[in-house]
């Protein structure tokens, strides 16, 4: 009689359940926080040493620092020696805590809180289990799983996954690609691309008592922002056609002034104010047409009321979308239910995805997670633990199904 294999990955996770729980609560202790990136070369050794003890190797890569970055890297590993390739990607720097005391991680209820438990250390710790037990089984087949570990997904990836990308690191031939983002066990098979603009607006600083020497970099900063509130409303109307989580808008969204400043001090006529501009551009945008309407309506404001501005692009990635129909695609969702017992939808992020790396590539890619992304990013950032050993099994199983 044959043991089914979800049978076996099953019994191989539950016996490592508090194995998984201590590296996990282990890793949300590495305050890799980004930005600016920080202890990202001591969270790559404490990864690499975990993929170790798991039987699965693995190389730190130093890469070029973007901006503040501390030490930044990339931990690489292959998993079998076939020649099919399966691509496990995840990262561990997560955004800025709230409260320093998230970065000591708690088990209650099922649960472990703490900072990246959801996004995304608790995935990795599901990727790591899930490799090691498609390795321990036998689920290799012909070919090999390449877990990439970048250190600076929140800030756009180009450190990492762009240097993978520039260094021929990812095989177009690969048969798919998966990252453990938090889709809460929804299959995310398209994603939003980006724009960010840091928008500096120049005037001349002068003493309060001679006020009338001065610019007001302030005073024209809300005017040129004052316009974009419509082009905000018109991009919220533009439904996507993709199917959405419910809670999710479906027009394109971006956010004014998410990052502001200016002056030097209460007493003085600034001379120098900023704001930002960040966009999530649903797939059915062009990235160039939109840049160039916001650029537009920012210096036709600017040249209205005579100020000088300076527009920087800060970030810019396209969309991505992988066919859900796609053989890959429907392999992962036939993992998904065997191990959870219902089939599952198929949804586009409202965010962007390292999946685009690979798509560009035309490599199937796809976001499958046991984390929540309405707790990302939060004060009170969880993962459920039995359904991180739920997502390790599918992974397991997913390596089964396109390795064999």
């Amino acid at each position: 009689m044959t043991i089914d294999s979800s049978t076996q990955v099953h019994a191989w996770l539950e016996p490592r359940a508090d194995e998984m729980a201590d590296l996990l609560t282990a890793l949300v202790a590495h305050e890799t926080e980004n930005p600016p990136g920080r202890g990202l070369r001591d969270c790559a050794r404490a990864l690499s040493d975990a993929m170790t003890g798991l039987g699965l190797g693995g190389e730190i890569i130093g890469v070029p620092a973007v901006d503040a970055q501390e030490d930044p890297c990339i931990v690489r590993a292959t998993v079998g020696s076939g020649a099919k390739t399966l691509y496990f990607h995840g990262h561990f720097d997560v955004v800025p805590v709230q409260d320093r005391e998230q970065f000591t991680a708690r088990r209650a209820d099922g649960k472990i809180i703490g900072r990246g438990t959801a996004d995304m250390k608790g995935g990795i710790v599901s990727m790591l289990y899930g490799a090691a037990a498609a390795k321990d089984l036998g689920l290799l087949g012909d070919g090999k799983i390449v877990i990439h570990l970048v250190c600076d997904e929140e800030t756009g990836s180009v450190a990492g996954s762009g240097y993978l990308r520039q260094h021929g690191l990812i095989a177009p031939a690969a048969v798919a690609m998966v990252t453990a983002e938090p889709s809460a066990g929804t299959i995310w098979h398209a994603a939003r691309g980006a724009v960010s603009l840091r928008v500096t607006v120049h005037g001349r600083a002068a003493h309060v008592g001679q006020a009338n020497l001065g610019i007001n970099s302030f005073q024209h900063m809300v005017r040129i922002a004052a316009p974009l509130e419509k082009y905000v409303r018109t991009m919220m109307d533009k439904h996507t056609a993709f199917a959405m989580d419910g809670n999710d808008a479906r027009g394109s969204m971006v956010v004014v002034g998410g990052l502001s400043g200016g002056g030097s001090n209460f007493n003085v006529v600034p001379g120098t104010s900023w704001f930002t501009i960040d966009s999530r551009f649903n797939p059915e945008e062009d990235l160039e047409v939109e840049l160039k309407n916001l650029t537009t309506i920012i210096e036709n404001a600017a040249d209205s009321i005579g100020a000088e501005v300076t527009v920087e692009l800060t970030q810019f990635q396209p969309s991505a979308s992988t066919d859900q129909h796609h053989p890959a695609g429907q392999a992962l969702a036939h993992c998904v239910s065997r191990v959870v017992g219902a089939q599952p939808p198929f949804e586009m992020c409202a965010g962007i995805l390292d999946t685009r790396w690979y798509a560009q590539l035309d490599i199937p890619a796809f976001g499958y997670g046991a984390g929540r992304l309405d707790v990302s990013h939060g004060p009170n950032e969880y993962v459920d633990e039995q359904k991180m050993r739920a997502a390790a099994a599918v992974y397991a199983l997913y390596a089964g199904e396109m390795l064999r």
